[in-house]
């Protein structure tokens, strides 16, 4: 093989190589960013069926306690709305 037959095809392998590599580095960071965001959609989710759940079982207290007006079959009171409604990160 020549020199120059050589150092083309070493040009083209290093050339194929850094797109290669460049387009697999976009793939991963963009799949990594969408999984991400998925991710965090599913923690508020769960983030605000669990404050439900504690304005329920709050609820359940005060009832049992005798300081809640509520009684069975009433739905939801409204401590335990804003708790479902309320999404996002507390204050800490």
């Amino acid at each position: 093989m020549s020199t120059q037959t050589l150092l083309r095809t070493l040009t083209a392998l290093t050339t194929i190589n850094l797109a290669l590599s460049g387009t697999i580095h976009y793939n991963t960071n963009s799949k990594l960013e969408r999984n991400h965001e998925e991710a965090e959609a599913r923690a508020d989710e769960i983030e605000g069926t669990l404050r439900g759940h504690i304005g329920l079982i709050e609820e359940s207290l005060e009832r049992l306690e005798g300081k809640g007006g509520g009684g069975w079959g009433q739905g939801m009171g409204q401590k335990t709305e804003e708790m479902y409604s309320s999404r996002g990160r507390d204050g800490k």
